[in-house]
């Protein structure tokens, strides 16, 4: 019992960590589902706890069934989570309703908690009948909880897929069984057991396939995807357009003109940005268009390795180019820890995801902001982007806005923002050109050639009606500021949610 209640633990845990990742990816990486997840797995745990009633004769081989269960229920799980999309006849693109986010959570989730409930109460029975306490079975269990926690961290830092993952703990509770045989010298159920473990080491060996059939369920033209400690990347292609996924959601596409739309409207508010620093995105076609305002350095910096050596093969040579130019450097770093060292720049792309997550949140706050001015020169300038509406905020948008805003204007002292689909925002000690004509003069004089920024583009922007409404919003209301201690942006993202 000792060496099955160690498994019970490892199992459960290593089972909900991976079945949580997988709602992770399904929500498009809104944490929020951790919190409604985590209320699932415990309320279905204890369900089962209290379901399983003392049995007088201890028989240990009760415990066999709902083990060969759990090794079936944890994969076929993994693939419900995938699919509900596809179930449910979601829109590509676009969240479940809330109602349907719920049942697929409960429906992934509910099975196997409540085996792994039912499985640790019997087994403590049994241990307890063996003369022992309930509390050293607590302590075996938790220790191979602590063992689970450790198997899929180490896991997936190391390269490992998360169905890989989701197999090893269906095999382990497989193999349960014939420990349970061995030890009470029965032979009835060791033929299942070894049947089930047969069945998913074939599917170790086919994983690669099988966890690519099932990613193709939401990405049809499906290149590669990857598990890593920040969440799932999927590349897709379709004709000569690579499209990249970060958990499901659109990261970029090299068609688009986001990158364009990002690193010209701030570099040019710089006379002359000679040293640039990139903290994420730049693979998406920043670098390349930076190098374009003829910078003397540009310092790329990417928190996620996978990103760049994942991604980077999948372009075409064209856009791998600019990334191995001279003075280009491609850092593997956290933003934060690298905005501590020492270097000065004129100009700093906030290129990270948008603050939905309490991993991306950081990179919208005043300690951060506070980082990045002690890295500018006296005139440099501070550049990130906000998804909005390019017609009309509503208000958590409008709040969330205000939140980063304020963050900012604190810090530095003038903003500018710049409104369309994706806002950018643009933060220096100096006063920032508003002034088309002046953006327009930099353009000629740099000779950039743009699909989508011109002269005209560049008129319209800065002299629309909804370029002075965003400017009297941000200067005449307030929010709370975005802060590590108190993230209202993360928040705001959830509501949005």
């Amino acid at each position: 019992m000792t060496a099955i209640l160690f498994i019970i633990g490892l199992i459960s845990i290593l089972g909900q960590v991976v079945l949580l990742r997988e709602l992770n990816v399904a929500s498009f990486g809104v944490e929020l589902v951790y919190i409604l997840a985590l209320g699932f797995w415990l309320a279905a745990t204890a369900l089962g706890a209290l379901s399983c009633r003392s049995s007088r004769a201890p028989r240990p081989g009760l415990l066999t069934i709902p083990l060969l269960l759990f090794a079936a229920l944890l994969p076929l799980a993994v693939a419900f989570a995938r699919g509900s999309r596809v179930f449910a006849g979601g829109v590509p693109g676009a969240y479940l309703p809330f109602g349907e986010q719920i049942i697929t959570i409960g429906i992934t989730l509910l099975p196997a908690g409540f085996i792994t409930g039912w499985l640790f109460r019997r087994a403590a029975g049994f241990f307890v009948s063996e003369g022992r306490t309930v509390a050293a079975a607590y302590a075996i269990e938790s220790a191979g909880g602590i063992a689970g926690g450790l198997l899929s961290s180490l896991g997936l830092h190391c390269g490992v897929q998360n169905f890989v993952l989701a197999l090893t703990g269906a095999l382990i509770a497989a193999a349960a069984p014939l420990l349970i045989a061995a030890g009470a010298r029965q032979s009835q159920s060791r033929l299942p057991a070894v049947t089930l473990c047969f069945i998913l080491l074939l599917c170790l060996y086919q994983a690669p396939a099988l966890d690519g059939m099932m990613t193709r369920w939401n990405h049809p033209s499906l290149l590669e995807s990857r598990d890593t400690p920040y969440g799932r990347i999927s590349i897709t292609q379709r004709e000569a357009q690579v499209s990249v996924f970060m958990n499901n959601a659109l990261a970029f596409e090299t068609e688009g003109t986001e990158a364009e739309h990002f690193a010209h409207l701030a570099a040019l508010q710089h006379p002359r940005p000679e040293r640039i620093l990139i903290l994420g995105g730049g693979i998406e076609g920043t670098v390349a268009e930076v190098l374009k305002h003829g910078p003397v350095a540009v310092d790329y910096v990417e928190v996620d390795p996978a990103m760049i050596g994942t991604v980077r093969e999948h372009l075409s040579p064209q856009r791998q180019e600019p990334l191995v130019k001279p003075g280009v450097r491609i850092i593997t770093d956290d933003p934060r820890r690298f905005l501590q060292a020492e270097g000065r720049y004129d100009l700093i792309l906030i290129g990270m995801p948008e603050p939905y997550s309490g991993q991306a949140n950081r990179f919208y706050t005043l300690e951060f902001f506070k980082l990045c001015r002690d890295r500018l020169k006296p005139e440099g300038i501070v550049a990130l982007k906000i998804q909005a509406a390019e017609n009309r905020w509503t208000p958590q948008m409008t709040e969330r806005a205000l939140s980063i805003c304020g963050a900012l204007s604190s810090v530095f002292g003038n903003v500018l923002i710049i409104p369309g689909d994706t806002d950018v925002v643009t933060a220096s000690p100096m006063p920032l050109p508003s002034d088309p004509e002046v953006l327009i003069e930099r353009l000629r004089s740099r000779g950039i050639r743009s699909r989508l920024i011109s002269e005209p583009f560049i008129r319209y922007l800065l002299t629309n009606d909804r370029f002075s409404e965003v400017g009297e919003t941000v200067r005449t209301r307030t929010a709370p500021l975005n802060t590590d201690r108190r993230p209202i942006c993360y928040q705001l993202t959830s509501l949005l949610w």
